[in-house]
């Protein structure tokens, strides 16, 4: 009867409490609880791994224009800077017009004298005085006269320079007072509605490469400020001393140009390698064996943790491409994944690079 009563769940919780009471009694306190386990995390879509590529290269512009004079002669005024705004029409630099009207000059006096002298042999071959020959000669050199004088005055309106279409003054290559030779860059021209990333693909890349394939492009600066791109052009040549192929990726957001996308910062690109749109990649260290299926370990807003069994699509040197179960925005342990227990509270000890 004894026996039956000490095993009773009474006794028991009769004989826990009187242990409390002794070991307070005794001047011994309860151990603290332990505190939560610190980890380290990642929001799912900061990497760039697996089945992506990532490359670093420059805004510019699809269309820049070197623009420099028609004919030689010295810069007398410059009246634009690097960066300033140009509209179509708008003057941008002069040359010294004084050797320019001296030839009009000289043309057209050159010009005066063949008319007379056209003239004047028509009036004679009127009257069967010279030949027809004579005449056509006459002709001929006023037709040539009138051509001289034509580029003359042409040449005299080349000594200014205009912009041929709306955009930023990227480069000033010339100042006043420099002489300058036909053709010779002073200025370039970027329009800033149609910006690009003017990147290099190496060899081992090019067979995944197409023209038309979506990429992301996300500024170096703030990587927050991110930009749906298309590969436009992809260069079949490459490069003799680097051997990487020249690509530009279009940027296509409907809200560029802003104030973020800057002409010549740098930008990377990102591109899905399997020619589809980008898929969510984690750390192989992030993935958790359960029942011999993947699974990720997700940290919820009140810093519990709890498993999630996840498709991998494909698995890398580093990391893995997810096929679903996952959401971009979600935070997953990327380290330390067989020390966890379903529903523990963890601290959030830091995040995991991206890159």
């Amino acid at each position: 009867m004894s026996c039956l009563v000490s095993s009773s769940p009474l006794f028991a919780r009769f004989f826990g409490t009187a242990a409390i009471v002794l070991l307070a009694a005794c001047g011994k306190s309860l151990p603290p609880p332990e505190p939560p386990r610190p980890v380290l995390t990642a929001v799912l879509g900061e990497f760039a791994g697996g089945d992506e590529a990532v490359y670093s290269g420059e805004v510019r512009s699809r269309h820049e224009t070197q623009l420099g004079f028609r004919i030689p002669g010295k810069i007398v005024e410059r009246l634009v800077d690097a960066g300033a705004a140009v509209r179509p029409g708008q003057v941008l630099a002069r040359l010294d017009p004084s050797d320019s009207a001296l030839s009009a000059v000289s043309a057209n006096a050159q010009l005066a004298l063949a008319e007379a002298e056209a003239k004047r042999y028509r009036e004679l071959r009127g009257r069967n005085f010279v030949s027809q020959a004579a005449l056509d000669g006459k002709e001929a050199a006023l037709t040539a006269a009138r051509s001289l004088a034509d580029l003359a005055r042409n040449q005299s309106a080349y000594t200014v320079l205009k912009a041929d279409q709306a955009g930023v003054i990227g480069l000033v290559a010339a100042e006043a007072g420099q002489v300058v030779t036909a053709g010779q860059t002073v200025f370039r021209v970027a329009r800033a509605d149609t910006l690009e990333v003017a990147i290099s693909i190496p060899e081992s890349r090019m067979p995944e490469m197409r023209v038309g394939g979506v990429a992301e492009v996300f500024l170096w600066a703030d990587e927050r400020a991110r930009y749906k791109g298309v590969l436009r052009e992809l260069s079949p040549v490459a490069d003799p001393a680097t051997r990487t192929f020249a690509a530009r990726v279009a940027v296509v957001t409907p809200d560029v140009p802003d104030a973020k996308l800057l002409l010549g910062m740098t930008a990377n690109v990102r591109f899905p390698c399997n020619g589809g749109e980008p898929r969510l990649t984690v750390p192989l260290a992030a993935i958790y064996q359960q029942d011999g299926k993947p699974a990720l370990w997700i940290v919820d807003a009140g810093h519990a943790v709890s498993l999630r069994p996840v498709a991998i699509a494909s698995y890398g040197e580093k990391f893995a491409v997810l096929n679903g179960g996952a959401k971009a925005g979600e935070r997953i342990v990327v380290a330390g994944v067989h020390k966890l227990n379903a529903g523990e509270t963890v601290k959030i000890a830091g995040r995991a690079s991206a890159k």
